[in-house]
C-alpha cells in the first residue's frame, strides 16, 4: 500500500533503539527523510547504519537530551520544516511512590511528559501555518490501566493521553492531526528492565520477570515493528480523519 509519505520529513525522538528505531525503519521504507534524535550518539550511528541496509534515504542525526527544555527549540530549528513528528523519547522508572523520590520523578517527566509537550509546542505552530502535518505520540497502556508499582509512568502517560486528545481536537482547524498510540508490553530493552523491577517487588526475584508476561494476548508480547506499522499509518493520509484520539494496541488485554 502506498501511504503517500515519500519525501516527507520525519522527526523521531528516542530513535536509537526499540520502538523509535522500528519507526525509523518503517518510515525509511516509505521513502521519508529522517531526523533521528536520542541522547546516545553512538547508538544513533548504529541506527543509521541499520537503516542504510534497508533503504536509500537521507538520515540526519541529532544527539540531544530532551529532558532539557531549551533543547526542543534548538532541535526544531536544526530540523527545519517537519511534516511528521513522532514523540517517543522516554525512560520512566518502575516502582511505587516510595521507591521514586521527587528528583527522580521530575527527571523522568522532564524527558517524556515535558519532552512531548515541548516538541509539540515548537513544531505544531509551523505545521498549522502550513495547513498540514501530523504528530504521533507514543504513550503507553499504563495511562488507562494504572498500577501501584508503575505509578510515575501511569500518571505521566495519563497526562499525555489528555494532552494528545486536547491538542488533536483543536489542531484540525488548521489541517494538522495529532494522535496517540498506547503500546502494551513491547519487546524492548526497556520493558525487560521494567518487568525485572516489578518481579523483584512482587515476586521477590527479578529473574522471574518472564512469569509476569506469561498471560499476554496471543501468548506473546507486542513487537516494536507492530507499533511502528501503526505509527506510519497514523501519520499518513490514509488516516486523514484520525485526530484527538489515542489507539490502544494491547491485543484486548485491558479487558481480560
Amino acid at each position: 500500500m502506498d501511504l503517500g509519505l515519500k519525501g516527507k520529513s520525519v522527526l523521531i525522538t528516542g530513535a536509537s533503539k526499540g520502538i523509535g528505531l522500528a519507526c525509523a525503519k518503517a518510515f525509511a521504507l516509505e521513502g521519508c527523510t529522517l531526523h533521528l534524535a536520542s541522547r546516545d550518539a553512538g547508538r544513533l550511528e548504529e541506527a543509521k547504519s541499520e537503516i542504510a541496509k534497508i533503504a536509500n534515504v537521507q538520515v540526519i542525526l541529532h544527539p540531544a537530551d530532551l529532558s532539557r527544555g531549551e533543547v526542543a527549540k534548538s532541535l526544531a530549528a536544526a530540523c527545519g520544516p517537519v511534516d511528521v513528528l513522532v514523540n517517543n523519547a522516554g525512560a520512566i522508572p518502575g516502582g511505587n511512590i516510595e521507591a521514586i523520590d521527587e528528583a527522580r520523578w521530575r527527571d523522568s517527566w522532564d524527558l517524556k511528559v515535558f519532552g512531548y509537550i515541548n516538541m509539540t509546542r515548537e513544531l505544531l505552530p509551523a505545521m498549522m501555518k502550513r495547513g498540514s502535518g501530523a504528530i504521533v505520540n507514543i504513550i503507553g497502556m499504563a495511562g488507562i490501566k494504572p498500577s501501584f508499582d508503575y505509578i510515575c509512568g501511569a500518571a505521566g502517560n495519563a497526562a499525555l493521553i489528555a494532552f494528545t486528545k486536547g491538542i488533536g481536537a483543536g489542531s484540525t482547524a488548521k489541517g494538522v492531526r495529532v494522535v496517540g498510540i498506547n503500546p502494551a508490553a513491547t519487546r524492548t530493552d526497556r520493558i525487560i528492565s521494567l518487568t525485572k523491577a516489578r518481579a523483584k517487588t512482587t515476586l521477590g526475584d527479578e529473574s522471574r520477570w518472564e512469569e509476569l508476561l506469561s498471560n499476554m494476548p496471543f501468548g506473546r508480547i507486542c513487537e516494536p515493528e507492530e507499533i511502528a506499522d501503526l505509527t506510519v499509518y497514523c501519520a499518513s493520509a490514509k488516516a486523514s480523519y484520525l485526530s484527538g484520539t489515542v489507539v490502544d494496541i494491547d491485543g484486548g488485554g485491558q479487558f481480560r
